[in-house]
């Protein structure tokens, strides 16, 4: 399930591959909605793969 291309990830979650390759390179902050359905997908918790820093 890893072995993803960046275009079958946001096939998967309904997404552009646009989208994916913002939030990998941390352009882009998914949508709660969004990180849920990467987090179910993976089988791991939203924290495992995200991270937040508050940035004020």
């Amino acid at each position: 399930m890893h072995n993803l291309t960046q275009a079958d990830l946001a096939y998967k979650v309904k997404v552009t591959r646009q989208t994916i390759i913002a939030i990998e390179t941390e352009k882009y902050d998914p949508s709660l909605s969004l990180a849920f359905k990467l987090a179910n997908l993976f089988k791991v918790k939203i924290e495992d793969i995200f991270s937040y820093t508050d940035s004020a």
